[in-house]
């Protein structure tokens, strides 16, 4: 493959070349590498302007209450399931 100084032209050389059921091959191709990108930057976007609504959402005092009282009741299930023999046999595979 040559490298040249104008790489569209080339591109154009080379389609220009191909038979049509290549060409309908490609334009698909084509269509398919758009709408990819356009998809990443849909996300992008929508999640960038999601960020503070959902941080109005997510950062409040009664759920990180909840949370803390999750993470205490994990550590505390956790003690028990180490302590419990008849437990641990249970959930063996």
């Amino acid at each position: 493959m040559s490298i040249t100084q104008n790489p569209e032209a080339e591109l154009m050389k080379k389609i220009r070349s191909l038979p049509p059921d290549k060409i309908t091959v490609l334009k698909d191709f084509i269509d398919f590498l758009l709408t990819r990108s356009e998809a990443g930057v849909l996300v992008d976007t929508v999640t960038k302007l999601s960020e503070a609504a959902f941080a109005k959402i997510w950062d409040n005092q009664e759920d990180a209450e909840y949370a803390e009282q999750l993470e205490e009741s994990a550590a505390l299930y956790a003690e028990i399931y180490k302590e419990d023999t008849d437990l641990q046999e249970l959930t063996e595979y």
